[in-house]
C-alpha cells in the first residue's frame, strides 16, 4: 500500500515571525533592476543599497542597531550612478567594495564604530570598465584581490584586480 503523505523530518518544524524591534524598518531599498541581493553582511555590519538622488549610495548599519532607521542616517555615497553590487572583504570587517553604473569600483574603509557622518571619499577608485559594473566579489583566500565584472551580451567579462 502506498502512502499519500511524503515522509519528511521537517514536517513538524514551524517558523516564528521576528518582532518589529528586531527588524530594520523604513529603509528605501534601491529600485534599480539588477540581479543583485542589494545587501551584504559580515560579523559586524549590514550594508544595504538604497535609493539616492544624484548618484548611488548604501547604508552601513551595525548589526545591533535595529528598528526604524532615520532618513537622515549617514550613507556611503561617492558614485555618480546607482550602486549595483556591494561585497565585504572577508579578511577585514571594515572594508567594503561597491560597483556602480558609473563604470567604477570603489573600496571603502568603514570606521570601527560605524558611520557618524556620510562617507564620500573612498580609499581606492578602480576605473577601466567601459560598461556598468554589475558584480564585485573579494577573493575568499587571497588578500586584497577583488573581482569586478560587467555583464553585456553575449557573455560576462571580468577582471581580477589587486587592490
Amino acid at each position: 500500500m502506498r502512502r499519500v503523505v511524503r515522509q519528511s523530518k521537517f514536517r513538524h518544524v514551524f517558523g516564528q515571525a521576528v518582532k518589529n524591534d528586531q527588524c530594520y524598518d523604513d529603509i528605501r531599498v534601491s529600485r534599480v533592476t539588477w540581479d543583485s541581493s542589494f545587501c551584504a553582511v559580515n560579523p559586524r555590519f549590514v550594508a544595504i543599497i538604497i535609493e539616492a538622488s544624484g548618484g548611488g549610495a548604501f547604508l552601513v548599519l551595525p548589526l545591533h542597531k535595529t528598528g526604524r532607521i532615520d532618513k537622515s542616517y549617514p550613507t556611503v555615497c561617492g558614485h555618480t550612478g546607482p550602486v549595483l553590487d556591494i561585497d565585504w572583504c572577508p579578511h577585514n570587517d571594515q572594508v567594503i567594495a561597491s560597483g556602480s553604473e558609473d563604470c567604477t569600483v570603489m573600496v571603502w574603509q568603514i570606521p570601527e564604530n560605524g558611520l557618524t557622518l556620510s562617507l564620500t571619499e573612498p580609499v581606492v577608485i578602480l576605473e577601466g570598465h567601459s560598461k556598468r559594473v554589475g558584480i564585485v566579489a573579494w577573493h575568499p583566500t587571497a588578500r586584497n584581490v577583488l573581482l569586478s565584472a560587467v555583464l553585456p551580451w553575449p557573455g560576462p567579462h571580468c577582471s581580477w584586480l589587486s587592490v
